[in-house]
C-alpha cells in the first residue's frame, strides 16, 4: 500500500507544495511545528533515509538546501532547522522549520493555520525558491 506521501506525489492527495522537481517534492506539513513547516521528500518511496542510494540521498539534501533558503527569506527566522525522525510515515522525509529558540523543534507542539493561509504561505515560500 502507498504512503501517504506516494499519495500526495501521485495526487491523489491535496498538498501545499512549494517546490517540486523530476525527483522530489517540497510541501507545507499540514499539522505544523512551526508556521513555515516544510517537508522534502523524495519521489521514490523509501521507507528509511540512509536506504536511498547514493546520489538520491545527496540529490535530496541539496534539494532541501534550495527551499531552505527560500523558506528563511519568507518566514523570519535565525535559521532553519533539520530533522529526520522518519518514524510517523514510512517515506523518507526531511523536516526543515524556521527557529528563533531551541523550544521551537517540538515536535510534541503543533500550531494550527488556515487553508487560505496555509494556501498563501506555499505560494510565496514558491516564488522565493531560486
Amino acid at each position: 500500500m502507498p504512503s501517504i506521501f506516494s499519495r500526495i506525489v501521485a495526487g491523489e492527495i491535496p498538498c501545499y507544495k512549494v517546490a517540486e522537481t523530476d525527483d522530489f517534492l517540497a510541501f507545507l506539513d499540514v499539522n505544523p511545528v512551526v508556521k513555515g513547516h516544510v517537508l522534502c521528500i523524495p519521489k521514490k518511496e523509501v521507507d528509511y533515509i540512509f536506504d536511498l542510494d547514493d546520489e538520491l540521498f545527496v540529490n535530496l539534501h541539496r534539494f532541501s538546501r534550495r527551499v531552505a533558503i527560500g523558506l528563511k527569506k519568507v518566514c523570519p527566522c535565525i535559521k532553519v532547522g533539520v530533522a529526520v525522525v522518519g518514524i510517523d510515515v514510512p517515506h523518507t522525509h526531511i523536516h526543515l522549520m524556521p527557529l528563533n529558540k531551541p523550544g521551537d523543534l517540538n515536535f510534541g507542539h503543533h500550531i494550527k493555520m488556515e487553508p487560505e493561509e496555509m494556501k498563501a504561505l506555499a505560494a510565496e515560500i514558491a516564488a522565493a525558491i531560486e
